[in-house]
C-alpha cells in the first residue's frame, strides 16, 4: 500500500523549520522538492507526492526537475481548494497524506476521511523512524545498560536454535 502525500508547498516554505536561504520564490520551491527528495521526508520512493502551490508557475524560471515529485499551481482557486479538490478525487482517501499546518486544510482533510500531518510532524519523520526503536525501550523505563542485557540474553538464546 503506497500512499500519496498531498503537500500545501508555501505552508512549508513559510514555516520557521525551513530556513529559508533562497532569496527568490522559486529558489525556495527548488529547494522544498529537493529536501523533500533528499531527506526520503515522504518514506518510501513508491510513495506519490504532490506539492501544491498557490498561483501560477513563473514561465521564465526553469521547470522542477525532482523526480517523483508532481508539482501543482492552483491557478485561480486557492492551493486550499486545489488540495481539497485532490482529496475529493480520490477513491481510497485512507491512503492519502495531507501535509499542511493550516486549520481549515486540517478540518477538511479530516472531514473527507483522509489523514493529515502538521508541518513539524512531516519534518520530525525521518527522526521518528531512526529512534523510534530506543524510545520505545526508553519509553518502557530501560535504561542504556539494561537494553544491552537484554539485547545479548537475546542473541544467545538465538543462537542457540
Amino acid at each position: 500500500m503506497s500512499l500519496h502525500y498531498i503537500i500545501d508547498g508555501y505552508n512549508i516554505i513559510n514555516h520557521p523549520q525551513f530556513t529559508r536561504t533562497h532569496k527568490s520564490s522559486q529558489d525556495s520551491r527548488s529547494a522544498l522538492l529537493s529536501l523533500i527528495r533528499r531527506k526520503r521526508l515522504t518514506g518510501s520512493l513508491k510513495n506519490k507526492v504532490t506539492v501544491v502551490f498557490d498561483g501560477y508557475p513563473d514561465l521564465s524560471a526553469a521547470p522542477f526537475d525532482e523526480s517523483g515529485i508532481r508539482v501543482i499551481f492552483s491557478r485561480r482557486v486557492s492551493a486550499d481548494e486545489k488540495i481539497k479538490m485532490l482529496v475529493e478525487e480520490t477513491a481510497n482517501r485512507k491512503n492519502i497524506i495531507a501535509v499542511s499546518d493550516d486549520k481549515e486544510i486540517k478540518f477538511m482533510v479530516k472531514s473527507l476521511r483522509a489523514r493529515v500531518s502538521g508541518v513539524d510532524e512531516f519534518f520530525s519523520v525521518k527522526e521518528k523512524a531512526k529512534n523510534g526503536r530506543k524510545e520505545e525501550m526508553m519509553e518502557a523505563g530501560l535504561n542504556y545498560t539494561q537494553m544491552q542485557k537484554i539485547n545479548e540474553e537475546l542473541s544467545r538464546l538465538w543462537s542457540k536454535e
